[in-house]
């Protein structure tokens, strides 16, 4: 029994022998040391630099990745913007510019109060807009003039004559043409803003133009309502 014991053991040793004696034969080259945790294989870690930190930028099909300097690496990705972005953000400016015009004649000329409340909710709104959008051209590098336009023939805006009579009117004669100028203008910032949904590729401006949209829809409706 012990003799069995002995021959048993004997060629589970001799087994486990073999078995690592081929495993150490069929190791790939260049595996000798371990790989590091984090690291690829068949993909070279980048090596530390001392002028800053590194990136590693992918090589074009069938080329290995490279490691570069972060600061020689630029963004080559297409604007997130396109020229009728811009268009819509250079025409809405003065839009609102005459908004704000016609706005500020209301406290000292209407008589209704409902008129004095849209017209101070006008002001509080689209002063505020003109900022964000002057902070959007600003943030691009890009003017807010447009050389040579005319920005009258803008849907909805109104004539220097039409605007003196605004002016001149007082009582219930100022909120009735409030309301009518007021609708016209509205309703050419609704068809602008409706305009840039299907054409416009910033996401920032499309959010803009679907809330212009929205609420000067619903002022329209509340000035139409106050008459």
């Amino acid at each position: 029994m012990t003799a069995r014991r002995g021959r048993i053991l004997l060629v589970v040793t001799l087994s486990a022998v073999l078995l690592a004696a081929l495993a150490f034969t069929l190791r790939p080259a260049g595996r000798h040391a371990p790989v590091e945790a984090g690291t690829a294989v068949g993909v070279t870690p980048p090596a530390a630099t001392s002028g800053g930190p590194s990136v590693i930028v992918p090589g074009r099909p069938g080329e290995p990745v490279v490691a570069r300097p972060a600061d020689e690496v630029r963004v080559t990705g297409s604007p997130h913007y396109n020229s009728l972005d811009v268009w819509f953000v250079r025409m809405m400016i003065p839009h609102h510019q005459q908004a704000l015009q016609m706005a500020q004649l209301a406290p000292d000329r209407a008589a209704s109060p409902g008129i004095k409340a849209i017209a101070d909710r006008i002001r509080g709104a689209q002063a505020p807009e003109i900022g964000m959008m002057r902070g959007w051209l600003s943030a691009r590098g890009l003017s807010a003039e447009v050389p040579d336009h005319d920005h009258g023939t803008m849907r909805g805006m109104q004539s220097p004559e039409a605007l003196r009579r605004l002016a001149a009117a007082r009582g219930a004669d100022f909120d009735r043409l409030f309301v009518r100028m007021m609708t016209e203008h509205h309703q050419g910032a609704v068809t602008m803003a409706t305009d840039l949904l299907g054409v416009g590729a910033d996401q920032q401006l499309n959010e803009f133009a679907n809330s212009v949209a929205t609420e000067q829809a619903v002022e329209i409706d509340r000035m139409r309502a106050l008459l």
